[in-house]
């Protein structure tokens, strides 16, 4: 340790604009958000990644997800504008959000403990020192002491290290939850935009059914009327009538039920008015791979599976410097003082005082605090292995039961489709024999049922088909626009 006093008023003046310039800057730096700074100032570690620039997009996606100020509800909306407006109004999705930048700045403040600190500070004094019951008198002295000092940490044995590492590591654990929160989000607008199309398609097919059943009433009425029927006939159709319009009326409940939940999924106020566009075209069956392919997509890409992965790297880095804040650190320290010392009274002559030096810092006791920290760190890092392994079972079963379905969905969709040409072929053979007085009422009645439950298994084998394609792409972490498509 040396002290000097600075020989020249020009090397004085030179240390002092120095420590005030950093000062300065740091002062800068720290007020950047909240004045127009350039964006060196605002993120001068690159701590902020890039997708805090680019904005929410999905996994493929070329372009950036973009939030309309104001969105016109009246004319249709298709799977995208749905998607779109979920996404953009989702408060989990803005919360994972936040979370980005909070672990940015972590980074941030991680990068930061390798670089120096400068601190510095000034002060007017006035000293006025009195002599009671002596002659002598009063003495004042007034002026300004100057401070500035720096320190810079040179080794610490990896804690440093390890809390980048661990920084570096929540960071990546946020952006992969961020992306399985716009998964989740997505599967709950997608089931929600196919369950309004299946509940309209259902309210078709009753209306379709309510309308047959009138015909039939029709028919009836004008065969008893020529006395070419009994009036059992008439009654049994009346009935089948009846029962057509009660399932139409439920269908449109359902509907209106889906309508509520697709606008309570795309958070817009209770009871906004939604119109659909009707979809373009029956969905294909695709075929479908192995199991084993989606369980290893989804080992090797699921954001929920890699987000827990990525926790538990950073709670094992946290144990490293848990253990590393107990060893021995070297610092390197500079001071320059100017007419005193902080937080001590002006002296009576000026001074200049400049020390500088190299420090050995030894932790020896700190009341056993240091072992339970250690060992808090290591039970975080078991807990956080176990819930790695809770993530994978959970993900990876989701995938095992969405596979299953979509295969089983993919088998029963050609057969809904036999199953309709043939009710519709045996409606038109039971209706041209009733004409012809060949076949009875129950005959005809028992084919349009057929007919109704056929078209009702369609849509329902449709839906499923959707729900579980759909259902299995999210549970591996691929779904995406592309997907949609």
């Amino acid at each position: 340790m040396s002290a000097d006093p600075m020989s020249t008023p020009g090397k004085r003046n030179a240390a002092l604009a120095a420590g005030l310039f950093c000062c300065l800057l740091a002062g800068l730096g720290n007020q950047a958000h909240a004045l127009d700074f350039p964006d060196a100032l605002k993120d001068p570690l690159l701590a902020v990644p890039p997708k805090l620039d680019e904005g929410v997009r999905l996994p493929r996606d070329d372009k950036p997800l973009t939030c309309p100020s104001s969105v016109d509800l009246s004319a249709p909306l298709s799977l995208s504008d749905v998607v779109d407006l979920t996404l953009c109004r989702d408060p989990q999705i803005q919360a994972a959000w936040a979370d980005i930048k909070i672990q940015a700045s972590s980074v941030g403040e991680a990068r930061s403990a390798y670089l120096p600190t400068v601190t510095g500070a000034t002060t007017q004094l006035h000293n006025r020192v009195r002599y009671p019951g002596s002659s002598q008198p009063a003495s004042t002295t007034q002026g300004q002491t100057v401070y500035a000092g720096l320190g810079w940490r040179l080794f610490d044995f990896g804690g440093r290290a390890a809390n980048l590492d661990a920084a570096n590591r929540q960071l990546t654990a946020a952006l992969l939850s961020h992306d399985a929160a716009l998964q989740k989000a997505l599967t709950t607008a997608v089931g929600a935009y196919f369950d309004v199309l299946t509940a309209q398609a259902q309210t078709q097919t009753g209306e379709e059914a309510v309308r047959l059943a009138e015909q039939t009433v029709a028919v009836t009425t004008r065969r008893f009327a020529r006395g070419a029927a009994a009036q059992s006939d008439t009654l049994q159709a009346d009935a089948a009538l009846a029962k057509a319009q009660l399932a139409a009326q439920r269908a449109l409940g359902e509907q209106k039920k889906a309508l509520s939940v697709l606008v309570y999924t795309m958070n817009l106020p209770s009871g906004t008015p939604l119109l659909l566009a009707a979809a373009a075209q029956a969905p294909t069956a695709e075929s479908i791979q192995g199991l084993s392919y989606w369980l290893t997509q989804a080992q090797a890409q699921h954001p929920e599976i890699l987000a827990a992965r990525a926790q538990w790297e950073a709670s094992k880095a946290k144990v490293t410097a848990a253990r590393s804040e107990g060893l021995p650190t070297i610092d390197f320290t500079a001071n320059h003082y100017r007419n005193g010392y902080p937080n001590q009274g002006l002296q009576t002559t000026r001074s200049n005082t400049t020390t500088w030096g190299i420090a050995l810092n030894i932790p020896i006791f700190e009341g056993f605090s240091r072992t339970y920290k250690i060992r808090g760190a290591q039970a975080q890092a078991e807990q956080n292995e176990a819930r790695l392994a809770d993530v994978e079972r959970r993900t990876l079963l989701e995938v095992v039961k969405a596979h299953a379905d979509a295969v089983s969905a993919q088998e029963n969709l050609s057969s809904s489709t036999k199953l309709l040409d043939a009710a519709r072929a045996a409606v038109e053979s039971s209706e041209r024999r009733y004409a012809k007085g060949a076949a009875d009422i129950l005959e005809l009645l028992q084919q349009q049922n057929a007919l109704a439950e056929a078209r009702r298994e369609r849509i329902r084998c449709l839906s499923e088909w959707r729900s579980a394609r759909l259902r299995l792409m999210a549970s591996t972490g691929v779904l995406d626009s592309l997907s949609l498509q």
